[in-house]
């Protein structure tokens, strides 16, 4: 146990430590569910920085919910920390895990002790693993592969390279949501099942590579993201885009600088065969129409630019 928590604390220390200079002179924010994740990351935050604040969201979802919200609170505070909970309404599009993901994002930015607090999350090695196999079943393309980041503002995962057997070792004895074993979750039946099958085909070693090709892949969408920027700004002309400047770019930088322009136009749940049709009004364009864009939007080429019309 002893072990766990100075790796814990190592691994908070250095995340805290990259962070820019402003952010970091800020006390840190910690979404603390109660679970052994977050009260090991709490834990190891509060002996590295005693101005820790920990946020528990209460979803609601479960009975006795709000009881056991307010007994991690007190608890919390009997160990020095500060510590309140913040009851959500979960609901909305996407199901629930998208509508609790909205909720407790929303509440955890709301309850920051100041401005540039970060808002330390408690994913490890193996929830990385976890998004990246997602990624790869959905055929959501690499930026879901790249997974999560460590520092995007305001959000830090100082555990993203620590295993999960690590901060339960840490927490033996904390709660566990069952929620995490439920197996109607698609993300519970890769952890339980996927991962581990994983694991015995390749003899270990699974998670570690999925969270190093999810690294790798981030450096290069950070890449290709910085490129298609770039072509945006050239090719934009007012609400309109200029397809010459776009027409030689490798499709990966041309789809990213599409996905941007239209995005920012109103087009919503954009899919890779709406980005792929667009595309082909710049890159394989024969005179054909464009597409009818979530949103209520049609995607049109006119006179070498690249519009977007609100459907009446």
């Amino acid at each position: 146990m002893r072990a766990a928590e100075e790796e814990l604390r190592l691994a908070v220390r250095r995340a805290l430590r990259r962070l820019p200079a402003a952010v970091r002179a800020a006390p840190p924010l910690v979404g603390c569910s109660g679970g052994p994740d977050s009260l090991a990351l709490l834990l190891a935050t509060h002996a590295e920085r005693p101005d820790v604040v920990a946020a528990i969201v209460d979803h609601g979802l479960q009975e006795g919910s709000a009881e056991r919200s307010a007994a991690l609170a007190e608890s919390l505070r009997a160990r020095g920390v500060t510590a309140s909970v913040h009851p959500v309404l979960v609901d909305g599009p996407g199901g629930p895990e998208a509508a609790a993901r909205r909720a407790r994002y929303a509440a955890l930015e709301a309850a920051r002790p100041h401005p540039r607090s970060p808002i330390l999350l408690a994913h490890t090695l193996d929830d990385q693993a976890e998004t990246v196999l997602l990624g790869l079943g959905r055929g959501s393309g690499a930026r879901s592969i790249a997974g999560m980041a460590e520092w995007a503002e305001p959000y830090l995962r100082p555990l993203l390279a620590t295993r999960r057997a690590v901060t339960h070792a840490a927490c033996a004895q904390a709660w566990s949501d069952p929620h995490n074993s439920d197996p109607r979750y698609t993300r519970v039946r890769i952890r339980r099942e996927v991962l581990p099958a994983l694991e015995a085909a390749l003899g270990g070693g699974a998670a570690e590579a999925l969270a190093r090709t999810a690294a790798q892949l981030r450096e290069d969408d950070a890449a290709l993201t910085t490129w298609a920027a770039e072509a945006l700004h050239k090719a934009r002309e007012g609400s309109e885009l200029s397809v010459a400047p776009l027409r030689d770019l490798p499709a990966a930088v041309r789809r990213r600088t599409l996905r941007t322009w239209l995005t920012e136009a109103g087009a919503t749940e954009l899919t890779d065969a709406h980005l792929r049709a667009a595309d082909a009004l710049v890159g394989e364009w024969r005179g054909q129409g464009g597409p009818r864009l979530p949103g209520g939007l049609d995607l049109v080429r006119e006179d070498g630019r690249l519009a977007v019309h609100r459907v009446r």
